[in-house]
């Protein structure tokens, strides 16, 4: 699935002066919370609209151009398929190729094999679908979820093109109307357009200013961030740099929710930058909630004994989240929080596509948004809060505590 159609040729970089990123006023740019809450649980946020919705309403108000990055695409099937939300949102898509919207689906090429059949049908109907493999390329994969409508506004969040992230996982994202953020994150996509289509390891695609300095209109300033280091159009953009000084500016709070979190990468090399500038933080008196999911929390696990760790730190307070079973039967790789994001003294806040593991800043394709200052960051607070207080969540417990929350087999494939 590396169809030629849609290609776009790598640009070479304008002149420094044009790439210089400052503060603007941008009338039309803004940024909203869109979340997905699982099924028979009360963490259904009426404030927030729902992921799905969202994407129907963005697609189908496509003139030009649709443009996805995409971990992988999953349809449900059977019994599942009559209440999968995805269904609608791949027939928006559709619809978009009818009226003649030009559609690219890029995809990471290591779960084509177990999950073909909705890019299959994509390149049927005329998408231009590649894939890449962000393993041989640069040691990861292609993990980030995102997509842009007609070059002027994006989806950037922890959901997967998957029907589970729509009705069983809790997630978080950001529908971003900004044509700054927007040509920032078609930057990204086409580099990767691009190294999917075979071009040299070097292309790097540059044709957009960085996206940084956007004011939207509740008076959020935007950044766009992504990673992995060394494979950016602009290396400025790299997340973890980012995400440290955001931490190490902190002054009373800082709450992060993330499926995974630990202080290892996977070849077992130790990765501490995130972790040692919680506990700097914490050492300065910053109060630090860390929320991550089930898991996370496997007894034995690297994940568990850098969060074990952390939790003896004080000003440090772990919990897990945990979401019940679905009563009408098991769903693999489903019932979980997904979201990843973070609040710093309640005016600064992250939502990304990265755990917080060292492989998904140096080998793995992320993005992610930061709004200092405005609306945002509250709303993503009281979201947290929401979350922190609910009854699906629990302090770290020994593992041979009963009370403990109940570990689950994690999926592998890193999502």
């Amino acid at each position: 699935m590396n169809g030629c159609g849609g290609a776009r040729q790598a640009a070479s970089p304008p002149a420094s002066a044009a790439r210089e990123a400052t503060a603007r006023e941008v009338s039309a740019a803004s940024i909203q919370l869109v979340e997905s809450a699982p099924l028979e649980t009360t963490l259904d946020r009426p404030d927030v609209p729902n992921a799905a919705d969202t994407w129907v309403a963005m697609i189908d108000g496509a003139k030009r151009t649709l443009d996805f990055a995409e971990f992988y695409a999953s349809e449900a099937e059977g019994k599942d398929l009559a209440s999968s939300r995805l269904t609608a949102v791949i027939d928006a898509t559709l619809r978009a190729t009818k009226r003649g919207v030009k559609v690219r689906f890029l995809a990471d090429a290591s779960f084509l094999s177990k999950y073909p059949q909705v890019l299959a049908r994509f390149e049927r109907e005329g998408i231009a679908v590649r894939t890449i493999d962000y393993g041989k390329l640069a040691g990861g994969i292609l993990h980030a979820k995102y997509f842009v409508v007609d070059g002027e506004e994006s989806f950037v969040g922890s959901q997967n093109f998957d029907w589970r992230a729509l009705t069983h996982i809790q997630e978080m994202g950001v529908r971003v109307r900004s044509k700054e953020i927007a040509g920032a994150l078609l930057d990204v996509l086409d580099t990767d357009w691009e190294l999917a289509g075979g071009s040299p390891r070097e292309t790097r695609v540059r044709q957009h200013a960085l996206a940084d300095g956007v004011i939207a209109e509740h008076g959020e300033r935007l950044t766009l961030v992504a990673s992995p280091k060394g494979w950016l159009p602009s290396e400025t953009e790299w997340d973890l740099p980012k995400l440290v000084a955001l931490l190490d500016g902190a002054k009373q709070s800082i709450d992060v929710q993330v499926l995974t979190y630990k202080a290892k990468s996977r070849s077992g090399e130790a990765f501490t930058t995130l972790d040692d500038a919680l506990r700097r933080a914490a050492s300065r008196g910053v109060h630090v909630r860390l929320l991550v999911s089930e898991w996370s929390i496997k007894p034995g696990s690297d994940g568990r004994k850098a969060l074990d760790d952390l939790a003896h730190v004080k000003n440090v307070d772990v919990r897990a989240i945990v979401i019940p079973p679905f009563s009408g039967g098991e769903i693999p790789f489903a019932r979980v929080a997904h979201a990843k994001y973070m609040i710093v003294d309640g005016a600064h806040g992250w939502v990304g596509t990265s755990n917080w593991e060292g492989d998904y800043f140096d080998r793995t394709r992320n993005v992610g948004i930061i709004a200092d200052g405005g609306a945002l960051p509250t709303s993503l607070e009281r979201f947290f809060e929401g979350n922190w207080t609910s009854g699906y969540v629990s302090p770290l417990k020994a593992p041979d505590d009963a009370s403990a929350p109940r570990p689950a087999s994690t999926d592998s494939a890193r999502r």
